[in-house]
């Protein structure tokens, strides 16, 4: 029996006729999306911080206006600042001292951004307290290509803290901090905690005193502001929150 073959010459079609259609030609190049304005406003929800502190800045004014073109006359800070002004938009965020806070403004060639301070903001960490030529510890919001050195920090600070000890070892560093009670219960030995938006590991805490401690090394103490402050000035103090979510799914459990 003979094999019968599924094409012959009559079967193929020896021209192909295509008709060009004007709608294939968005189907293979689709319109690029319209690009809209950064919204200063814009939620932090989405930004996360390391703790690893980028560079020092100063504060080069502080109070109502003053704090450029994008935040009229509220409450506003200017930092002089380098490193974290690489790549800035306005409406990115920047943590100061561990709170995550929008620029509202930026002059590369004065090297200073702004940033802008609700009444919440400023009840909750101790920015109010600066002033201009203060130091303050800042980073910028991680990118999906940043190395993770530190911990996760959302730059939402649940409260301050009080420096109760500042006491040397070696070149390192002694500091114990007060916290509010209803914090320490998120501190434990070996744990992260960020301390004006430095991630750091605590070594011991005392909860009659409702205090914990921490070393710091002699790089660490040029790196960051901490160092320079005395006893009984206020940090700001952000937990571990993944003790929080703990805690939660304890209590509704």
């Amino acid at each position: 029996m003979s094999a019968h073959p599924i094409f012959t010459s009559q079967t193929i079609p020896q021209k192909t006729h295509l008709r060009f259609h004007p709608n294939l030609h968005s189907l293979f190049n689709p319109p690029k999306p319209i690009s809209s304005p950064p919204n200063p406003r814009r939620s932090h929800a989405r930004s996360l911080f390391t703790g690893i502190v980028e560079e020092i800045g100063e504060v080069r004014h502080l109070g109502g206006g003053g704090g450029g073109e994008g935040e009229g006359d509220g409450f506003s800070m200017r930092i002089a600042a380098k490193t974290v002004l690489g790549g800035v938009n306005l409406g990115d965020s920047i943590a100061v001292n561990g709170t995550c806070l929008t620029v509202t403004d930026f002059d590369h060639a004065a090297s200073e951004f702004s940033v802008g301070l609700s009444p919440e903001t400023l009840r909750r960490t101790s920015l109010g307290e600066l002033a201009p030529g203060k130091p303050v510890n800042l980073e910028r919001a991680l990118t999906p290509t940043t190395r993770m050195g530190g911990h996760f920090v959302q730059g939402h600070v649940d409260s301050t803290g009080e420096i109760v000890s500042m006491v040397p070892e070696g070149d390192s560093l002694w500091v114990k901090v007060r916290a509010p009670k209803e914090l320490m219960r998120f501190v434990v030995p070996k744990g992260f905690v960020a301390v004006d938006g430095t991630s750091l590991t605590v070594v011991s805490v005392d909860d009659e005193e409702s205090c914990f401690d921490f070393m710091m090394v002699e790089y660490t103490q040029r790196k960051v502001v901490i160092a320079m402050k005395k006893v009984g000035e206020k940090v700001n103090l952000e937990v571990d929150i993944l003790g929080k979510y703990v805690e939660r799914l304890i209590k509704g459990g």
